[in-house]
Parts: C-alpha cells; sequence; structure tokens
C-alpha cells in the first residue's frame, strides 16, 4: 500500500511549502505564547497580592493622610482647591510608577538569578512578543494599583474622584505604567543583582517622582526647579493625569503627550533590541 501522507509531504518540500529548518510554523504572531507570558507575569503579583497589591495602597493612602494633616490643615489651598483633592492624582499616578517599575525589574532580575531565564527565551516568542508580555504584566499591576488607591480616595472625607477629562486619565495612566514597565524591564536586564536594581529605585525613580509636583504646584518653583521639572518626564505624567480631575495643568498637555510618547517609542525599541538580541540574557 502507498502512503499517502508520506507522498504528500514530500511533494510539499519540493514544492517549498515547508519553511526552512528552524523557521517559524505558528503565524507571523504567537498568540498562545504571548498570552502565557502574560498571564504569568500576572498571576505573579496576584499570588502575593498582600505584598504587591495591598501593601502599596496603603502606603500610598498614608501619604495622603499625614500630607493633608500635615499640609492641608486650616483650610489651605493649591490651585484654588482643597490640598487633598489637589494631592490625590499625584498620589495615584506614583503608586502607577512604582509598582509598574517593580513588577517587570523583580520579574526578570529574579528569573536571572534564580537561573530560570531560559524558560522565557526557549518558548517561540518573537522579541517584540516578549517585549509586550512582559510590558503588560508591569501595566496591569500599576492599574490595579492605581485603581484600589483611586477607590479607596473616593471613600476619604473632603477628596472627589470626578473626573473631568476621561481621555486624560486614561492616556497618562497607560503612559506612566507603559513607561516605568519599560524601564523596568531595562533595570532588570540589566542589574546583576537585587542592589542594583534597588540603586535605581532609589537614587532614580524615587527622586524622579517625588520632585514631579505631586505634593506641590511648580508654579511655586524657582526658575532653575521650574527647568528641572520641564525635563523630567515623570512631571508631565502627573500634570496631565490630574489635569484629567481637577481640569487645570501646570504645563502644556502637547508638550506633555509629545514627550511622553516620545519617551516610550525610544524605551520600546531599547527593550526590543535587548531581547532581540539577548543582552545579559543568553550565554
Amino acid at each position: 500500500m502507498v502512503d499517502h501522507s508520506v507522498m504528500e509531504e514530500t511533494a510539499d518540500m519540493n514544492t517549498g511549502k515547508y519553511p526552512p529548518l528552524g523557521g517559524r510554523t505558528i503565524g507571523r504572531v504567537n498568540w498562545v505564547g504571548l498570552q502565557t507570558l502574560y498571564l504569568k507575569e500576572t498571576r505573579r503579583f496576584m499570588k502575593v497580592w498582600a505584598q504587591t497589591l495591598a501593601a502599596p495602597a496603603v502606603t500610598t493612602i498614608l501619604f495622603m493622610v499625614i500630607f493633608s494633616l500635615a499640609l492641608g490643615g486650616r483650610g489651605r489651598m493649591v490651585a484654588d482647591m482643597p490640598y487633598g483633592q489637589f494631592l490625590a492624582p499625584g498620589l495615584i499616578v506614583m503608586a502607577i510608577l512604582q509598582n509598574a517599575f517593580a513588577n517587570t525589574s523583580s520579574s526578570i532580575l529574579i528569573a536571572k538569578v534564580q537561573g530560570n531565564i531560559i524558560d522565557t527565551l526557549m518558548p517561540p516568542l518573537s522579541a517584540l512578543e516578549l517585549t509586550i508580555g512582559f510590558v503588560m504584566g508591569g501595566v496591569t499591576r500599576g492599574i490595579v494599583v492605581g485603581l484600589s488607591v483611586g477607590m479607596a480616595f473616593a471613600f476619604m472625607p473632603g477628596i472627589s474622584m470626578s473626573v473631568a477629562h476621561l481621555w486624560a486619565v486614561l492616556y497618562f495612566a497607560l503612559a506612566a505604567s507603559m513607561m516605568l514597565s519599560l524601564m523596568g524591564v531595562l533595570t532588570g536586564v540589566w542589574a546583576e543583582k537585587f542592589d542594583h536594581s534597588a540603586a535605581v529605585t532609589n537614587f532614580v525613580i524615587a527622586p524622579l517622582s517625588l520632585l514631579s509636583g505631586t505634593f506641590y504646584s511648580v508654579e511655586r518653583l524657582s526658575e532653575g526647579w521650574q527647568i528641572f521639572s520641564s525635563i523630567n518626564p515623570f512631571f508631565y505624567l502627573i500634570d496631565g493625569f490630574r489635569y484629567g480631575f481637577i481640569d487645570r495643568a501646570d504645563s502644556s498637555l502637547l508638550v506633555g503627550i509629545s514627550f511622553t510618547l516620545a519617551i516610550n517609542i525610544v524605551l520600546m525599541f531599547a527593550v526590543y533590541q535587548v531581547f532581540k538580541k539577548g543582552y545579559r540574557l543568553k550565554a
């Protein structure tokens, strides 16, 4: 008897239907692999939600309580509104920034230290798919923490979380979480131990966050500090997000959107190149 399946496979090989050895056979996008990587990144922080979600939310709420009591007493007004109302959006973005960065940087660094990064690199995932999977995991954690903090603020007296411009809230929340997720990937790849990652957090992320207009209006700063704020991308993220709630911005929204979009594009390209070349990932 003639094995027709063998004949068909031989014919396919002769006509060039089979890809070359090592060629991609699962389509342009590995949707199953991409979904699996994303679920791995989200389930990783959901399994320890008390540490990754609840703790940052509580810390941010304590910031609100302490600063409101210390600086918001006696009816203090900032930008013609109660201090707590001005402060709330900035604290939400701070929580988004810090947690998006922590998710991707810790994920890659832990995988490198434990020696299981190969489990992520071996599956048939392209550099772009790896970039999207890791970044979307960080974005998810940042947005979830931001939502939990926002809901907590909504129940606090004297603070209204009514949205004036939904597009600004959505854009700057996504831009903030994406920017820090990308920075977290680069940090996780570059770092060789946890001290390196902590150094980036303490000497880059924290100062840029605290000096970004979260606790004050930049209009009250001296000219030198205003220049520093104008080159601080975190300032535009917080200012644009705050505009979505209070209908007031200290900077040009067009400049903020253009600046943050350009940075995210550059960071996305850098992360793509890192995964494509295997920098500090492949032996």
